[in-house]
């Protein structure tokens, strides 16, 4: 396929309240704040959508502070596409001259202990904000910085992370795989001693209106929109899609296809045999009910998008 075909579906839109609320006070606490930390992706929570994964509309609130872009999860982005992740970088955050002034890029495996990354992003941010003027304040020796994204990009695990590394403390704020966990600003949680540096969660924030379908769609593959808002169906189709565009045909060895399809339903049978995901339906016969196990092509959908999440199709780049 040379086009996909979203089958006239709507722009998508995912705006719940609590991002209104959310907004609302990220644009409060920037009084308070000396520098931002965004959070996106390079895949999901990341690298694969390093240009959609971005909110225009936190771009409009940055205003003049130091910057610091975060892309997530590189080990899962193609690396034959480099030059996408650095237009995400240096694509501007506001006005000219209000760009980032620090990108860096994290891997799954840093993702988990950040030991590496953590040792850079304390100092350097503490070295942005001294070369800053700090409008708020005459004088101050710790740091307020705010984290800001897309829904489930690895904020909180970011902060938990710098958190347990410095401070040797647990998780100062709940975490989880879908987007959504975090509905509100929260108190200040301190990261760090020397320099005393708190850091702020907020909730993922996407904007009212998407650009388009594609964009929402890129979305949700990432785990930034809930599946069931875009449908299963769609996004795995709209994945294979992507994967042959690519010619990213690791798939075919995975679940033992002859060749690569074209069209979805194949490879949904086949990874729906691989798995086991089977269901009973009842059908109505001339002597009764008869309980019938067919496929589950919902289930296979699904494990289908796990497994690009997971890294197991290969390093792809969706934007």
């Amino acid at each position: 396929r040379q086009h996909f075909d979203f089958g006239g579906r709507d722009v998508a839109s995912w705006f719940p309240g609590h991002m209104a609320k959310g907004l609302r006070q990220m644009r409060a606490s920037l009084r308070r704040a000396d520098c931002l930390i965004e959070c996106t992706i390079v895949l999901l929570s990341s690298a694969h959508i390093p240009l959609s994964g971005r909110n225009p509309m936190l771009r409009e609130v940055l205003g003049i502070r130091p910057h610091v872009l975060v892309l997530n999860k590189r080990d899962l982005a193609d690396p034959q596409r480099k030059p996408v992740s650095a237009r995400a970088g240096l694509a501007g955050c506001g006005s000219a001259g209000h760009r980032c002034q620090l990108c860096l890029c994290l891997c799954k495996q840093q993702l988990r202990s950040f030991a590496h990354v953590s040792l850079q992003i304390v100092p350097l941010v503490a070295k942005l904000v001294d070369d800053s003027p700090r409008y708020h304040r005459a004088e101050s020796t710790e740091y307020s910085i705010l984290v800001i994204g897309v829904p489930n990009v690895g904020k909180s695990s970011l902060i938990n992370s710098l958190r347990r590394l410095h401070l040797k403390k647990g998780k100062a704020t709940a975490v989880g795989g879908e987007p959504g966990v975090t509905k509100a600003v929260l108190t200040r949680i301190q990261v760090c001693e020397k320099p005393l540096m708190y850091l702020v969660d907020t909730p993922g924030v996407l904007p009212p209106k998407l650009e388009d379908v594609e964009t929402g769609v890129k979305l949700a593959l990432c785990g930034a929109i809930r599946d069931h808002l875009v449908g299963e169906d769609i996004m795995a189709d709209y994945l294979l899609y992507t994967l042959n565009k690519q010619q990213q045909f690791g798939y075919v060895q995975r679940y033992g296809l002859a060749e690569a399809c074209d069209a979805i339903e194949p490879v949904l049978r086949r990874v729906a045999l691989a798995r086991g995901r089977t269901q009973k339906v009842k059908v109505l016969t001339g002597t009764g009910n008869v309980n019938v196990t067919t496929l589950d092509y919902s289930a296979a959908a699904y494990e289908f998008l796990r497994d690009f999440r997971a890294g197991c199709l290969g390093r792809v780049t969706l934007d």
